[in-house]
């Protein structure tokens, strides 16, 4: 078996998937990459079992074939070569591998292609086509809320609801919740379906930036992503997500609205002095002021700003972790946000303060108890 290609452009598709491949211990196949010949085809897959990322490119081969190459010391040889034609010659008996380059020679094992696993085929799916720019959208704006828990796997995942009228994500960790949902997309089959992190972390970095189309094929154990010349297949989470929707308050007569920027760089230097566990900030609102503090006792730390707002209800003195709504605000583009409260125990709802059209998001944080509350 031997093919020669650009070591620029396979450096590329190898780096695109590189993502999926495991450093397993129990299965050191994992740390290979598949490369298999056909028709002048060369397609590269990766895999850790639970998420899978295939690429393909046009090579120039003379003979058909399969084996896997060890991922970390081909990426490594590929990035420190310039761009020129390289040529791979695999014995298919002993699995010996050859890569010319110039005027360079470098030797390496390959393992058997069939002991790789095998890669989920497309089998009674749905599909839903999404631009590129929206998906990735969707992604960022609900990943950062995501749970670490492993006790709760069913949070660890974004849940995607489908509808006829509309397409929604969610993420919670039961500090924070973010549903997301655009308005302008639909499907025949209304179905929920839980991605895995890992999987749309990959997803977010090889996403094209451009108006690419991407297919989203799913069934009942898997989702199957395709855009340009990459595939990526990944397990769904067969868990049931929580009622998010019983945790939304829909009562909420105090309504603050502030210039989101100026907010956000006020709380990443009122943290500074709060609690380093608690991370625990004190909004206090009266009138057309809002009043932010951070304290921590240990060290006779304190910090105080001062900002105007638009407030809408009854005065009202709340505490937030200010790494949540950081982290939430970094995520909303609108110039000014809408926070809406109920009372100092109930969760508070982060608004953009002009909505884009279809599309739809709500931030939710948990208050954390002050003292004198």
């Amino acid at each position: 078996m031997r093919f020669i290609v650009s070591t620029s452009i396979l450096l590329k598709q190898l780096q695109a998937i590189n993502g999926a491949s495991s450093n397993s211990t129990v299965l050191p196949i994992l740390e290979n990459f598949l490369f298999e010949i056909k028709d002048n085809l060369l397609t590269i897959s990766a895999t850790d079992l639970q998420t899978s990322m295939v690429t393909s490119l046009q090579i120039e081969a003379k003979e058909e074939g399969r084996v896997a190459m060890p991922s970390k010391i081909l990426i490594e040889t590929l990035k420190t070569l310039p761009d020129q034609p390289v040529a791979f010659s695999v014995d298919t008996t002993t699995l010996a591998i050859e890569i010319s380059a110039g005027d360079g020679k470098y030797k390496l094992s390959g393992e058997n292609a069939d002991d790789f696993p095998k890669i989920p085929v497309i089998e009674n799916v749905s599909t839903v086509k999404l631009e590129s720019a929206v998906l990735s959208e969707a992604i960022n704006k609900t990943i950062f809320a995501v749970s670490n828990d492993e006790l709760r796997p069913a949070m660890s995942g974004v849940l995607v609801q489908l509808s006829e009228q509309s397409i929604t994500f969610v993420a919670t960790d039961a500090h924070k919740l973010v549903r997301y949902r655009r308005t302008d997309i639909g499907t025949e089959k209304p179905l929920s379906i839980i991605l895995p992190k890992k999987a749309l972390t990959l997803l977010k970095s090889s996403l094209p930036s451009d108006e690419t189309v991407v297919s989203v094929n799913y069934n009942n154990t898997n989702a199957f992503f395709e855009f340009a010349n990459i595939q990526l297949i990944c397990r769904l989470i067969d868990e049931r997500y929580p009622d998010y929707e019983a945790v939304i308050p829909q009562v909420n007569p105090n309504k603050l609205t502030v210039d989101r920027l100026l907010f956000l760089n006020t709380l990443r230097r009122v943290v500074i002095f709060a609690n380093k566990t608690t991370h625990q900030v004190r909004l206090k609102i009266s009138g057309s002021e809002l009043n932010i503090s951070a304290e921590d006792l240990d060290f006779a730390n304190e910090a105080h700003e001062r900002l105007n707002c638009q407030f809408e209800g009854d005065d009202m003195e709340i505490g937030f972790n200010a790494k949540f709504l950081v982290e939430m605000l970094s995520n909303l583009s609108s110039n000014e946000v809408v926070i809406e409260m109920s009372t100092a125990n109930r969760a508070g709802l982060l608004l953009p303060a002009v909505k884009v059209d279809n599309e739809d998001i709500l931030m939710l944080v948990m208050p954390v108890m002050l003292n004198n509350i």
